[in-house]
């Protein structure tokens, strides 16, 4: 991680400068944020598949398998139509995030990959990296709201989620019993 040097300090001809004291590591995790054709996510498959098993917070025993399934997912979501996937990166892919619109006004974002620190630096600036993503997904796709589903076990996942300002769906708005192991969550744009 570089620090900032006076340059990036100054500010830039009728704009102010930007307060570097506020910011974590998200903004310099990854300067670029760009989306990847189906043959480029093709290129990148087995780096996407190694940055999720490194950022799943699972035992390294286990990274193999969680590898293999998530490759199997995302091999089966970009068949879908208006899939799209954005990586973040400086001199490497540090994130990504990935998803398709499910019907009008609505996008499902299936996975948000950052590391642990832009999880807990931040979380609720603009700036971060996960809020950049996810905006840049929904934005890309006409300011669609975005939807996903996470296991109720899964209180990380929900947690971080929310920081990033995803709400619960009303219960009446998709009609799901009580005992559904999943939570639908809502971003809007």
């Amino acid at each position: 991680m570089r620090e900032p040097t006076e340059q990036d300090l100054a500010p830039a001809a009728g704009r102010s400068p930007k307060p570097v004291a506020q910011r974590g590591s998200s903004p310099w995790d990854a300067e670029r944020v760009r989306p990847l054709t189906r043959v480029q996510v093709v290129d990148h498959f087995q780096e996407l598949g190694e940055l999720y098993a490194a950022h799943s917070g699972a035992e390294t025993g286990r990274w193999e398998e969680i590898h293999h399934a998530f490759l199997g997912r995302l091999a089966l979501d970009m068949r879908r139509p208006g899939f799209a996937l954005l990586v973040a990166e400086n001199t490497r892919t540090t994130a990504f995030a990935y998803g398709f619109p499910v019907r009008a006004g609505l996008f499902v974002i299936r996975e948000i990959v950052v590391g642990p620190r832009v999880r807990r630096e931040g979380a609720d600036r603009d700036w971060n990296l996960a809020r950049r993503l996810q905006r840049r997904l929904l934005g890309d796709h006409g300011d669609a709201t975005g939807v996903t589903l996470v296991e109720r076990s899964d209180v990380w996942a929900l947690e971080a989620l929310r920081v990033w300002g995803w709400r619960d769906a009303p219960r009446e708005s998709w009609g799901a019993p009580l005992f559904v192991p999943c939570r639908v969550l809502l971003l809007d744009p």
